[in-house]
């Protein structure tokens, strides 16, 4: 069986959903394929827990694609993003410095929504496009590419025809694999735990991050869960250290991630399960060949410090986007391609650099380290101009 469309994304997680709402809804033939039908709700097993922070850049492109209306009355407002330095003797702060979004605008740096509701809600307003096809279940198998045309193999047997590829399948592509396209790795030995807590103490919209050792300690706003208030934690630990934690009874582990909050919210109280994810950073070595282009996890990994990794994934959609509406007629041709490349390489090199850095400084376990990381987050926040390019920087603008 064979058969065309405009687009074909291999991926149906976060990025690859909102790519096939945005092309779709900007009047393209989409077909979006994932090997597995995604998860649509919190206490099953295979949820993803993981929150998603959007930055003020994605509200626009949200709202084009009709995502933002569907979204809104689930999110939670990022006002203020507090770092906490706790790298003393005791677990306890010892610098704290917040970053107000009232600084730069009257907006939220973002919002933050759980990736299950974003699958359920997502795949929603795709039901609502006739020009976009979603296919779970449905994995792609082959790729063979032409100057005028891609033809990618799928799992069930039948054959597309499309102008462009659009890997968004991960940080182990298999559409990537396929274009012979390399990737450059760095490994920490690090992983994180993510799961939902509630307390007594109000988060106010202030998403916190606390340093100490091993990787920071995030706390993100969720809304009210159960009549209290509720984060989204990231627990970044060495590895042996996260295993070790994802097995304590849930009571020892509360005691845990409390004493690891510096008890800022008051005592945490689990309230979902625990999943573990691996720490990595990593850039494919192009993000385009012959009628494909990558995006999301399928171009750069990042560790998840500063809302980074999916708002640059939506730095990806935009540009491709702004191409392919600026010259539908050149879909997926060489010099649409070719300028994807230019427009987002460059950033993309640096901002995996930068979070490589402050991952490296959020894991230092030496103390003299831990008071120089102390001294340089004081100095950055002290220059109110340094501290406004940074937030800046932060959300993407150049």
């Amino acid at each position: 069986m064979q058969e065309s469309c405009d687009i074909l994304i291999s991926g149906g997680g976060i990025a690859g959903l909102t790519a096939a709402a945005a092309f779709g809804s900007a009047g393209f033939r989409v077909i979006c394929v994932d090997p597995a039908p995604p998860v649509t709700e919190r206490d099953v097993d295979g949820s993803d827990l993981r929150t998603t922070a959007f930055l003020q850049p994605a509200q626009v492109l949200l709202e084009n694609c009709g995502l933002w209306a569907r979204l809104a009355d689930h999110a939670a407002p990022l006002q203020i993003m507090r770092i906490v330095d706790a790298g003393g003797e005791v677990p306890e702060p010892r610098v704290v410095r917040d970053f107000n979004a009232a600084d730069l605008s009257d907006k939220p740096f973002g919002w933050n929504l759980p990736n299950w509701l974003l699958r359920r809600e997502m795949v929603a307003r795709l039901a609502e496009l006739p020009n976009v096809d979603f296919r779970p279940g449905t994995a792609t198998t082959s790729l063979f590419t032409r100057t005028a045309e891609a033809r990618v193999g799928l799992s069930n047997g039948s054959r597309v025809i499309c102008k462009l590829v659009l890997a968004a399948d991960g940080r182990s592509s298999p559409m990537r694999e396929a274009a012979g396209i390399g990737v450059k790795a760095t490994r920490y030995g690090q992983k994180a735990l993510a799961f939902a807590v509630t307390h007594p103490i109000a988060h106010q919209n202030v998403s916190t991050e606390i340093h100490r050792s091993g990787g920071p300690f995030t706390l993100v706003p969720l809304p009210d869960w159960q009549g209290q208030p509720s984060s989204a934690v990231v627990w970044m630990e060495r590895g042996p250290k996260t295993l070790e934690l994802l097995e304590m009874a849930p009571e020892a582990f509360e005691v845990a991630m409390t004493e690891r909050s510096c008890g800022l919210f008051g005592p945490l109280t689990l309230a979902s399960r625990r999943t573990i994810w691996p720490i990595i950073s990593q850039r494919a070595e192009r993000l385009a060949g012959e009628r494909i282009a990558l995006m999301a996890e399928a171009a750069h990994v990042v560790p998840p410090i500063g809302a980074q990794g999916l708002n640059m994934s939506l730095g990806d959609l935009r540009t491709l986007l702004d191409l392919a509406q600026a010259r539908p007629e050149g879909l997926g041709d060489d010099q649409m391609l070719s300028a994807y490349h230019k427009a987002r390489h460059a950033e993309i090199e640096l901002r995996v650099k930068g979070i490589d850095l402050l991952n490296r400084a959020s894991m230092v376990e030496a103390r003299p380290l831990r008071d120089a990381r102390a001294m340089g987050l004081n100095a950055l926040y002290s220059l109110a101009p340094v501290r406004r390019t940074l937030m800046q920087m932060g959300l993407g603008v150049r």
